[in-house]
């Protein structure tokens, strides 16, 4: 019987699932939100947030601890510097699981996990690089018809 057995197995072995989780941990840390089966992301909540209380206490002990479970130093030093400021002043619930539906191929249910708070910075860059991208694409544009009109305005020369 299972009874008082915490945890999902994803059906892996105690290695790969630890090795999936620290990998969704930096996932997560690089990316600010990602998307992944609810199962997934309900066992790296679990995993994630004990590390983002660590991270904001910040002692070099704090840091080694997170470092065994997360062997990444230049995303332990992401989570140190910038996400865990963010929440200093917040007691838990740093990531946030919104349902997505079922995927197309497997009918998995997919979640979007993410940091709270980083949402709205996230959109926002999001936002201005679409504007970019569209300010970029109308200077195409304007430069474009601009060569045209000069080729057209252009004397001709009739050639021997």
């Amino acid at each position: 019987m299972r009874h008082q057995k915490r945890g999902r197995k994803l059906g892996r072995t105690a290695s790969h699932r630890k090795a999936t989780l620290a990998n969704i941990t930096i996932a997560l840390i690089e990316h600010k939100r990602i998307k992944t089966t609810d199962a997934k992301a309900k066992e790296a909540r679990r995993f994630i947030e004990p590390l983002v209380t660590k991270a904001k206490r910040g002692t070099l002990h704090d840091r080694r601890q997170v470092l065994k479970k997360v062997p990444h130093p230049d995303k332990v030093k992401i989570l140190f510097d910038e996400i865990a400021p963010k929440y200093a002043d917040r007691n838990g619930g740093y990531t946030r699981i919104i349902k997505l539906g079922v995927r197309d191929n497997d009918c998995a249910p997919v979640s979007l996990l993410e940091f709270v708070d980083y949402v709205e910075e996230t959109q926002k860059k999001d936002e201005d690089k679409k504007k970019a991208k569209k300010n970029r694409k109308e200077a195409k544009k304007k430069a474009a018809a601009e060569a045209e009109e000069a080729l057209a305005n252009a004397p001709e020369t009739e050639e021997e």
